[in-house]
């Protein structure tokens, strides 16, 4: 398996490296970068390739109100009575490469959630509850509506604009085959149809669309990892046979990136390598992806039991399972993977991705490492929260991210942020997946909140974690507020229940103490979470519609909130793990966030007995966990924050 030859002084190799620069979103780490696609490259050339990255310009994604009126008059060429555009690529993930932002680009919406459907004449964009009040802030309502989700779903709203014969378009490449079947069942109602489009016709239109990414592909070690990629496809393989399937069609990024040990750069926020892989039986991987982007090792990490072969030939490995019985995952893979497997005479054979549930289940060394990443991170954000409380006032929300991300980043083994922190100060705490820019951002100022959401990609593991702090003194009315998120975050800590059990049956711990009081949050308490992966992972959930049972080993936020619209908002998140109770048959959670809950923001006399036992303990341990790395004022701060209430 050769490498590509390495970079030198030749002009013309330098010259072609720079032309991939080019094509690279700016988003792309350089020295990430170089160390794929130029590893022998000299300090001249990697000083010119630096200045060529930071001369890409960012992808345009301004809100601009002709687009959607060119969109409409495509579909009125092509004879289209609506076109369908999720917030979705080729691999179902949440966080998508820039050339895949089509909904952003098309409407200006920048959340992580969210569906347009464009008519002939009118286009609505639909939301959950996290983002009602940012996705009206940021879409022009003259040429696109925004409404909830649910209120009705968008198959309802979009059945009851059409008529008999009407053609509603598609892309089949970014459409999970459940979702396009459900969309064509919807359809057939009103005697209209949903047809697949060879070309999305948003790229027509997107004149300056970004190219593929390019960061560099490594081997996550075993120290990390804690088993071997050969051990994981071989019990995959095992899987896919008892289902009676001869392969599975993998296109879910982190999925891959588990089953093989790689990590990479190539999506924002989370290390993975923009690939497909088909796995075998027998536990023989094809691994469809770029291999320029390989760094010295990977060839020999992956060893025989995994063939590579170019990102551009994945259809043809699809044509090569003709006549096959193949698993795919409904509600990830594609209508483009289904109907070429249906075209070569494949037999499908739903169900779920075979890795997804055993990649939920960490073994005991990802736990060990992500412990360990949990306690660096705490002592990060202790010095954080000192530094909020010393110098934050008056500075603007972007500072306080940057300042956030400059002490995350004195760690070696940090490698970015796991999400995009979310910075709210006052009102803007009040917008669930808030994202500060220069045209939002606002002062910190006392008597309200700063609601600071934000997590970290270690090597070693991922985290997230969020902390309300109050800015000077706040009125006594949401030190109320903050006391019952925080009873609701106890219940969910403290929590034990049967094996067996989803997190639908613990979502109402965290919403009692709210709903005695009349208030909710319009989100799940909590989602799973990856170790240097996805802050946010499946199966698992607690939310009012996640029944997937919880099992040992599964790591899960825990993360109530109360928000009020135009004033503030509030959540207080740890991760969980799942793990064995002493009680036979039973489960319980246990906190691995270790950073204190301000005290500060606390009505005591709204807690129970039990509850101030379990903050005081929780803050004897932060105490224990942290006071080791911390000096100055950063010690006296932490001792301070978690005196016993």
């Amino acid at each position: 398996m050769p490498r590509p030859k390495p970079a030198s002084a030749d002009p013309k190799a330098l010259a072609a490296i720079l032309a991939r620069v080019r094509a690279t979103p700016a988003s792309s780490d350089p020295d990430d970068w170089m160390a794929a696609a130029a590893p022998a490259a000299s300090a001249a050339e990697k000083d010119a390739l630096r200045s060529a990255l930071a001369a890409v310009p960012e992808p345009d994604f301004a809100r601009d109100a002709t687009r959607i009126p060119a969109l409409q008059k495509l579909l009125r060429k092509d004879r289209l009575a609506a076109f369908l555009v999720p917030r979705a690529d080729e691999h179902q993930g949440e966080y998508i490469v820039a050339r895949a932002e089509r909904l952003r680009w098309l409407t200006g919406f920048t959340g992580s959630s969210g569906f347009a459907i464009v008519l002939q004449k009118e286009a609505a964009l639909f939301v959950d509850g996290r983002y009602t009040l940012q996705a009206p802030a940021e879409t022009d309502a003259s040429v696109i509506a925004c409404r909830h989700f649910k209120k009705p779903p968008a198959t309802e709203w979009l059945a009851g604009k059409l008529k008999k014969a009407d053609r509603v378009g598609y892309d089949p490449r970014i459409t999970p085959v459940k979702e396009a079947e459900r969309w064509r069942e919807a359809l057939a109602k009103v005697g209209a149809e949903l047809v697949g489009l060879d070309h999305n016709p948003i790229d027509s239109l997107w004149a300056d669309r970004p190219g593929d990414p390019f960061s560099a592909a490594r081997a996550q070690p075993l120290a990390y990892a804690g088993e071997a990629s050969a051990a994981r496809r071989a019990r995959l393989g095992e899987e896919i046979a008892g289902r009676g399937a001869d392969a599975a069609v993998l296109n879910q990024l982190d999925s891959i990136a588990w089953v093989l040990n790689v990590r990479g750069g190539d999506t924002p926020s989370t290390p993975l390598v923009q690939s497909f892989l088909i796995l075998a039986a027998d536990g023989h991987a094809t691994w469809f992806v770029d291999q320029t982007k390989f760094t010295p090792g990977l060839v020999a990490h992956l060893g025989n039991g995994v063939t590579v072969r170019p990102l551009e030939a994945f259809a043809d490995g699809l044509k090569d399972l003709a006549g096959r019985a193949v698993t795919i995952e409904p509600e990830t893979a594609t209508a483009w993977i289904e109907g070429v497997l249906k075209d070569q005479g494949a037999a499908i054979i739903p169900g779920p991705d075979p890795a997804v549930l055993p990649k939920a289940r960490k073994n005991a060394i990802e736990l060990a490492g992500t412990r360990k990443a949990h306690i660096r991170d705490g002592a990060a954000m202790v010095r954080f929260l000192r530094w909020v409380d010393a110098q934050a006032t008056g500075q603007d929300e972007l500072a306080v991210m940057a300042m956030l991300e400059q002490i995350r980043g004195a760690d070696p083994l940090h490698r970015g942020p796991s999400f995009t922190t979310i910075a709210g100060a006052g009102p803007n705490g009040a917008i669930v997946h808030y994202r500060a820019s220069p045209q939002t951002t606002r002062a910190v100022e006392a008597g309200t909140f700063l609601l600071i959401d934000s997590g970290a990609q270690y090597l070693d593991g991922t985290t997230d974690i969020t902390r309300t702090v109050p800015v000077g003194s706040v009125p006594a009315r949401l030190k109320r507020q903050f006391t019952l998120v925080l009873k609701g975050h106890i219940a969910v800590a403290t929590a034990r229940f049967p094996k067996g059990t989803g997190g639908i049956a613990l979502d109402g711990f965290a919403r009692r103490a709210l709903w005695q009081a009349g208030l909710d949050f319009d989100h799940g308490t909590g989602h799973g979470v990856g170790v240097y992966l996805g802050v946010h992972e499946g199966p698992a959930r607690i939310s009012p519609l996640s029944q997937v049972p919880l099992e040992p080993g599964m790591i899960l936020s825990n993360e109530p909130g109360c928000y009020e619209t135009g004033s503030h908002g509030i959540r207080i998140e740890n991760l969980i793990v799942v793990q064995e109770s002493k009680l036979e048959g039973f489960l319980e959670f246990e906190t691995i966030t270790f950073c204190p809950i301000d005290r500060r923001a606390i009505d005591v006399r709204l807690l129970s007995t039990e509850e101030r036992a379990w903050l005081n303990s929780y803050h004897a341990a932060v105490r224990r966990k942290l006071k080791g790395q911390l000096k100055g004022a950063d010690l006296a701060w932490l001792m301070r924050m978690t005196r016993p209430l």
